[in-house]
């Protein structure tokens, strides 16, 4: 059998949107998508809610700004904000509804601006739907090995200081020349510490890049540590639009890897769809079907699992089979007890994952994908899952 491995890996997603009760907000963006107008011109007011962070973007000087009619808008900024139903408002500093005056100025003057920001927020709440039913898209061809690339240090080395020259007077004087002297000791210590720190972290560096090195061009062939280690990197590098956590085996001296795979909840879909109308500020947000919900959720689970398929057998070149189960938390209708279900599991040989054309993946039907494979799945016309018993070892 061999040496027998296992790992679990916790993905964590990379861009998160949803709708909450005060407005439109996302995990890099604000809490309400907002544009400041004001005298120092206008701003896209940007920052991560709960983390403190907030940064402010300039888009216009204040120059188209000023040549605004009424002193109002150019003395007191306003804020347009989003709500989660789509209607646009224009606020003042306190949060309060801005005065006519100042809308219409602000549309009159801004109306681009502002038709831009309600663009960037439609695209940005429809880009998680895509995101959800496109993860398969890039998954690798298992033909292309791993080959490692030399990482650049882009940490600078110490430029050496430029010490103070007595002049003349100094010269002549012994506590100048002392002065001088304990300035420039002072230069080169510091100099001396910051190059031993630069010297130790690029040591460091050139010890990681070596043994990444080792990792990429021997390890993955024939260390099934170093094949865990890279197969979680590969991983976690993947920009996951739902978290996600898998657990994984690998055995066989590498052959053989089995992948067991939490996958979201379909109450983590979005239920959301906007659309940005060419006139008016307003952006149209509808309601997404039940039934277009559970197909979103079923292109993404099959999504989910057919990229880490991949990601496995392009991370491992000597892996010939992978084994994935993908489960769900579901909610127990006798006892109330969350427990989790296998939706579906899937055996795959390297011989046969080979004959998917990865240059046309698009076009590829990622549901009926994994039904080409040994493939136990219990799923209506509906897209509903009943449980069923997972592939074991």
């Amino acid at each position: 059998m061999g040496v027998r491995f296992r790992k679990s890996v916790k993905l964590a997603p990379g861009l998160r949107m949803n709708f909450s009760g005060s407005g439109v907000s996302w995990t890099v963006g604000p809490r309400g998508a907002s544009l400041g107008l004001g005298k120092n011109g206008i701003h896209l007011n940007t920052g991560i809610p709960g983390s403190g962070f907030y940064s402010r973007q300039r888009i216009h000087n204040a120059g188209s700004i000023s040549r605004s009619s009424g002193k109002a808008i150019t003395s007191v900024p306003i804020t347009v904000h989003i709500d989660e139903s789509g209607i646009i408002s224009f606020l003042d500093t306190n949060g309060n509804p801005a005065p006519e005056s100042w809308v219409t100025a602000a549309q009159k003057q801004q109306g681009d601006a502002i038709r831009g920001l309600i663009q960037t927020e439609c695209d940005k709440i429809n880009a998680q739907i895509e995101a959800l039913g496109q993860l398969h898209h890039d998954t690798p061809n298992p033909l292309l090995r791993p080959r490692y690339q030399r990482m650049s240090f882009d940490n600078p080395e110490p430029v050496q200081p430029v010490f103070i020259k007595p002049g003349f007077f100094a010269a002549l004087f012994k506590r100048d020349r002392e002065r001088i002297e304990r300035e420039n000791a002072d230069k080169q210590c510091s100099y001396e510490k910051v190059l031993q720190e630069w010297e130790c972290a690029k040591h460091e560096f050139e010890i990681r890049e070596a043994n990444r090195k080792q990792l990429i061009e021997h390890g993955i062939y024939s260390d099934t540590i170093a094949m865990a280690t890279f197969l979680e990197d590969t991983l976690q590098d993947i920009v996951w639009p739902k978290e996600t956590d898998v657990s994984f085996d690998i055995f066989d001296e590498g052959k053989h890897v089995f992948l067991d795979v939490d996958l979201p909840e379909i109450e983590d879909m979005p239920t959301k769809t906007a659309t940005a109308p060419l006139r008016g500020y307003r952006l149209n947000i509808k309601d997404i079907s039940p039934a277009k919900i559970r197909a979103l959720y079923m292109q993404h689970v099959h999504g989910v699992g057919f990229r880490i398929i991949g990601a496995t057998f392009a991370a491992l070149p000597i892996a010939e089979e992978v084994t994935l189960s993908g489960y769900s938390q579901r909610v127990d209708a006798a006892t109330a007890q969350i427990h989790d279900e296998y939706l579906y599991s899937v055996r795959v040989r390297r011989a046969d994952w080979k004959m998917i054309q990865f240059n046309n993946l698009p076009a590829l039907d990622v549901v009926e994908a994994l039904a080409r494979f040994e493939l136990r799945r219990d799923m209506s016309k509906a897209a509903v899952f009943k449980p069923i018993e997972p592939i074991i070892p």
